[in-house]
Protein backbone atom coordinates (compact mmCIF):
# COMPACT_ATOMS: atom_id res chain seq x y z
CA UNK A 1 0.00 0.00 0.00
CA UNK A 2 1.02 3.00 -0.98
CA UNK A 3 0.92 6.34 1.09
CA UNK A 4 -0.01 9.48 -0.81
CA UNK A 5 2.56 12.53 -0.29
CA UNK A 6 0.94 15.31 1.35
CA UNK A 7 0.81 18.47 -0.81
CA UNK A 8 4.00 21.23 0.53
CA UNK A 9 4.86 24.07 -0.27
CA UNK A 10 6.07 24.61 -4.00
CA UNK A 11 4.10 22.27 -5.19
CA UNK A 12 1.53 22.81 -8.01
CA UNK A 13 -2.24 23.33 -6.55
CA UNK A 14 -4.59 20.65 -7.81
CA UNK A 15 -7.21 22.24 -9.84
CA UNK A 16 -11.05 21.74 -9.11
CA UNK A 17 -14.55 23.22 -10.54
CA UNK A 18 -17.12 22.81 -7.68
CA UNK A 19 -20.57 24.49 -7.10
CA UNK A 20 -19.88 27.68 -5.47
CA UNK A 21 -22.40 29.85 -3.11
CA UNK A 22 -21.88 33.70 -2.92
CA UNK A 23 -19.36 33.96 -6.11
CA UNK A 24 -19.71 35.50 -9.56
CA UNK A 25 -20.54 32.17 -11.04
CA UNK A 26 -22.98 29.24 -10.01
CA UNK A 27 -18.92 27.06 -10.17
CA UNK A 28 -15.79 27.94 -9.50
CA UNK A 29 -12.65 26.47 -10.82
CA UNK A 30 -9.43 27.40 -9.26
CA UNK A 31 -8.27 28.51 -12.68
CA UNK A 32 -10.47 31.01 -12.78
CA UNK A 33 -8.35 32.88 -10.69
CA UNK A 34 -4.86 32.22 -12.33
CA UNK A 35 -2.32 35.48 -11.87
CA UNK A 36 -3.92 35.85 -8.40
CA UNK A 37 -3.02 34.93 -4.70
CA UNK A 38 -5.58 32.50 -3.25
CA UNK A 39 -6.40 31.95 0.10
CA UNK A 40 -8.47 28.17 -0.02
CA UNK A 41 -9.53 26.92 3.38
CA UNK A 42 -10.89 23.90 4.22
CA UNK A 43 -13.56 23.89 7.71
CA UNK A 44 -15.81 20.66 9.06
CA UNK A 45 -19.31 21.89 9.29
CA UNK A 46 -21.12 25.58 8.22
CA UNK A 47 -22.56 26.92 11.55
CA UNK A 48 -20.53 25.35 13.95
CA UNK A 49 -18.83 27.55 16.49
CA UNK A 50 -14.87 26.95 15.51
CA UNK A 51 -16.26 27.22 11.49
CA UNK A 52 -18.61 30.20 12.18
CA UNK A 53 -15.20 32.24 14.38
CA UNK A 54 -12.76 31.15 10.99
CA UNK A 55 -15.50 32.44 8.42
CA UNK A 56 -15.89 35.83 10.16
CA UNK A 57 -12.45 36.63 10.85
CA UNK A 58 -11.98 36.19 6.64
CA UNK A 59 -15.18 38.48 6.53
CA UNK A 60 -13.41 41.28 8.84
CA UNK A 61 -10.16 41.05 6.90
CA UNK A 62 -11.77 40.58 3.76
CA UNK A 63 -10.95 44.47 2.49
CA UNK A 64 -7.72 44.39 3.22
CA UNK A 65 -7.58 41.18 1.48
CA UNK A 66 -9.44 41.83 -1.64
CA UNK A 67 -7.40 45.42 -1.67
CA UNK A 68 -3.96 43.69 -1.91
CA UNK A 69 -5.99 41.12 -5.07
CA UNK A 70 -6.24 37.59 -2.69
CA UNK A 71 -9.14 35.95 -3.47
CA UNK A 72 -10.86 33.67 -0.29
CA UNK A 73 -12.70 30.43 -1.39
CA UNK A 74 -14.13 28.40 1.66
CA UNK A 75 -14.69 24.96 1.36
CA UNK A 76 -16.56 21.99 3.47
CA UNK A 77 -18.12 18.82 2.25
CA UNK A 78 -21.99 20.68 3.16
CA UNK A 79 -24.42 21.43 0.51
CA UNK A 80 -25.50 24.75 -1.48
CA UNK A 81 -28.08 25.09 0.25
CA UNK A 82 -25.93 24.87 3.85
CA UNK A 83 -23.61 27.26 2.66
CA UNK A 84 -26.27 29.93 1.59
CA UNK A 85 -27.67 29.81 4.58
CA UNK A 86 -24.24 30.22 6.36
CA UNK A 87 -22.87 33.10 4.06
CA UNK A 88 -26.50 34.90 4.86
CA UNK A 89 -26.64 34.67 8.64
CA UNK A 90 -22.78 35.90 9.01
CA UNK A 91 -22.46 38.08 5.68
CA UNK A 92 -19.62 36.53 4.11
CA UNK A 93 -18.51 37.80 1.49
CA UNK A 94 -16.44 35.53 -0.34
CA UNK A 95 -17.72 32.25 -1.93
CA UNK A 96 -18.11 29.07 -0.06
CA UNK A 97 -17.67 26.02 -1.94
CA UNK A 98 -19.87 22.88 -1.72
CA UNK A 99 -16.97 19.80 -2.25
CA UNK A 100 -19.79 16.64 -1.09
CA UNK A 101 -18.10 13.95 -2.89
CA UNK A 102 -15.27 15.11 -1.02
CA UNK A 103 -13.26 15.34 -4.47
CA UNK A 104 -11.36 18.74 -3.55
CA UNK A 105 -10.77 17.70 -0.10
CA UNK A 106 -8.55 14.55 -0.75
CA UNK A 107 -6.75 16.43 -3.76
CA UNK A 108 -5.36 18.26 -0.71
CA UNK A 109 -4.98 15.90 1.66
CA UNK A 110 -7.46 17.18 4.12
CA UNK A 111 -9.92 14.32 5.09
CA UNK A 112 -8.37 13.00 8.24
CA UNK A 113 -9.18 10.38 10.60
CA UNK A 114 -11.07 12.33 13.46
CA UNK A 115 -12.04 11.07 17.05
CA UNK A 116 -15.05 12.96 18.65
CA UNK A 117 -17.03 11.46 21.73
CA UNK A 118 -14.86 8.44 21.83
CA UNK A 119 -16.39 7.51 18.10
CA UNK A 120 -13.72 7.25 15.42
CA UNK A 121 -14.76 8.90 11.55
CA UNK A 122 -13.12 10.77 8.65
CA UNK A 123 -13.79 14.01 8.62
CA UNK A 124 -12.14 17.29 7.24
CA UNK A 125 -8.84 18.82 9.58
CA UNK A 126 -9.18 22.48 9.37
CA UNK A 127 -6.45 23.61 6.74
CA UNK A 128 -5.47 26.56 4.37
CA UNK A 129 -3.60 26.67 1.30
CA UNK A 130 -2.17 29.73 0.24
CA UNK A 131 -2.05 29.25 -3.43
CA UNK A 132 0.15 32.41 -5.37
CA UNK A 133 -0.29 33.82 -8.94
CA UNK A 134 1.63 31.01 -10.85
CA UNK A 135 -0.69 28.44 -9.07
CA UNK A 136 2.10 26.84 -7.22
CA UNK A 137 1.31 26.48 -2.99
CA UNK A 138 2.78 29.32 -0.90
CA UNK A 139 2.03 28.01 2.71
CA UNK A 140 0.10 25.18 4.01
CA UNK A 141 -1.46 25.52 7.53
CA UNK A 142 -2.79 22.28 8.83
CA UNK A 143 -4.29 21.41 12.40
CA UNK A 144 -5.50 25.22 12.21
CA UNK A 145 -7.00 26.43 15.58
CA UNK A 146 -8.67 29.13 14.77
CA UNK A 147 -8.16 31.78 17.47
CA UNK A 148 -5.10 34.17 15.45
CA UNK A 149 -5.28 31.79 12.48
CA UNK A 150 -6.27 34.79 9.90
CA UNK A 151 -3.68 36.73 11.11
CA UNK A 152 -1.11 34.15 10.78
CA UNK A 153 -2.47 33.96 7.08
CA UNK A 154 -2.01 37.44 6.04
CA UNK A 155 1.56 37.95 7.43
CA UNK A 156 2.44 34.99 5.65
CA UNK A 157 1.35 36.55 2.49
CA UNK A 158 3.38 39.92 3.57
CA UNK A 159 6.03 37.65 3.74
CA UNK A 160 5.93 36.25 0.26
CA UNK A 161 5.69 39.80 -1.06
Amino acid sequence: MTTKRELAEGDKAPDFSAEAVGGASPRVALSDFAGKTVVLYFYPKDDTPGCTTEACDFRDSERILTDRGIVVLGVSKDSPASHEKFRKKYGLPFPLLSDPDGKICEAYGVIKEKTMYGVKRLGIDRSTFVIGPDGRILRVFRGVKVAGHVSAVMAAIEKEK
